[in-house]
């Protein structure tokens, strides 16, 4: 199995390029189900996740095909066609291993009028019910049965004959399944409280390029007025925003100078916000942030939200960055219960952290310590390389296939901005 080696201490400098956003391929991936022309994704990230999208889309009937992938550039073209459904079912040993399997189900109802996908699985971060997304199904008209670890879903003859639907918290995975299955109802579908994330932007984006009707894109009311067939369509995968994130944490808490190349920085606001309230030095430009970083980081006060709110998806990262920081933070975590499970792994660092609940207490302290560690999920994960980067000595971090999830070629760019980082294997 696979380990990542660091040895810390090294201020890192230079530019990093940034891939398209994992959580906005693994969405756009499935509306290939939508067409029988083709559909290709520019800016794709290479990661597990998508190869496993990719094969999933495979036994569904699609054909995958990788367009001009030198193993030296970072991302890929892929171009899918699935002139024809030849299995509406999406079976356990695949969709186990990955939650985001969950959103052919909205497209596969759309296409086919009826699909059977297991319940999925993914990273090991606390209860998260797919109950949304088949509720907002169900507003559309579909009829829905849960069997044997598998959810059943059916659509009128005709097509889903539309509706509406509040949500009553906001759900990024059932938003997007429910805007795919929306885009070919027979009728009007409109969903509020909707999750307003920007890959939920870019999905909607994705859907008009292939000629679906949507109203309100990037609020949290959305109008969709349903199309009788969707067409092709190119579109490119937008940057990705976490990744992004992470690499700004990497450059605060090495005290370096980073200019983050492809980075939106209108996509992240509220991580910029936070890295300047660090006392971290912040230069936004049109297609690149610099981030840079000088003496110890002042502390903060956290809680995560959906976005425009600090995302669920950096609390980990900046976890790591306040263990030295000169002073206690606070962070709160709102959306997922069981998202603290690299704490005992910072500690193993040298880090001063306590969990009460939801909230943890992070009281910085001068300086970490190398030591074996054990990722648990994919942002955990990053967390660890984090403090790595920063810690005396040699960390080796175990389990990385979490962060071959996640992050594409993640030590070929820490490297390449000057961080001693290896990748080593046990056999």
């Amino acid at each position: 199995m696979d380990r990542i080696i660091i040895r810390g201490g090294n201020r890192l400098s230079g530019r990093l390029p940034i891939s398209g956003a994992k959580n906005s391929a693994l969405a756009l991936l499935p509306c290939a189900l939508l067409t029988d022309e083709p559909v290709t994704l520019r800016n794709l990230p290479r990661l597990a996740d998508v190869d496993s999208f990719g094969h999933l889309l495979n036994q569904l009937g699609a054909s995958t095909m990788i367009e001009g992938a030198r193993p030296e550039d970072f991302g890929r073209v892929m171009t899918m066609r699935a002139g024809r459904i030849t299995s509406t079912e999406a079976p356990y040993d695949i969709v186990r291993k990955m939650r985001a399997s969950i959103l052919v189900l909205g497209p596969l109802l759309a296409r086919a009028g009826e699909a059977t996908v297991s319940l999925p699985g993914g990273c090991a971060i606390g209860n998260r019910p797919i109950d949304l997304h088949l509720k907002a199904l169900e507003a559309f008209g579909a009829h829905i049965e849960l069997a044997a670890g598998y959810v059943k879903a059916s659509a009128p003859d005709g097509g889903l004959p539309g509706g509406k639907y509040v949500f009553p918290v906001v759900s990024v995975g059932a938003t997007e399944n429910a805007l795919m299955a929306a885009s070919t109802a027979s009728g009007v579908c409109i969903l509020e409280n909707a999750a307003r994330e920007p890959e939920i932007t870019d999905l909607c984006r994705m859907l008009v390029a292939m000629g679906a009707e949507i109203e309100g894109i990037g609020t949290d009311r959305l109008v969709i007025h349903g199309k009788p067939r969707l067409h092709g369509a190119t579109y490119a995968v937008m940057p990705d925003r976490i990744e992004a994130g992470s690499y700004a944490c990497a450059a605060a808490i090495t005290g370096g100078d980073v200019e983050l190349v492809g980075a939106h920085a209108d996509d992240m606001q509220a991580v910029l916000t936070a890295l300047r309230d660090c006392g971290v030095h912040v230069e936004a430009e049109r297609n690149s942030i610099r981030v840079a970083a000088e003496g110890r980081l002042l502390p903060l006060t956290l809680s995560t939200a959906p976005f425009p709110a600090f995302p669920t998806d950096m609390q980990a990262q900046f976890m790591a960055m306040l263990t030295l920081a000169d002073g206690a933070s606070v962070l709160t975590e709102t959306i997922f219960e069981n998202r603290y499970m690299h704490v005992p792994e910072l500690a193993r660092m040298g880090a001063d952290i306590s969990v009460n609940g939801r909230t943890a207490v992070v009281r910085g302290v001068e300086k970490l310590t190398g030591a074996p560690v054990m990722a648990t999920d994919l942002r955990a994960s990053m967390s660890l390389i984090l403090a790595g980067l920063a810690a005396e000595g040699e960390t080796q971090v175990n389990r990385v296939y979490h962060l071959d999830r996640g992050y594409e070629r993640l030590e070929e760019k820490l490297q390449a901005v000057g961080a001693d980082i290896e990748r080593a294997s046990d056999g």
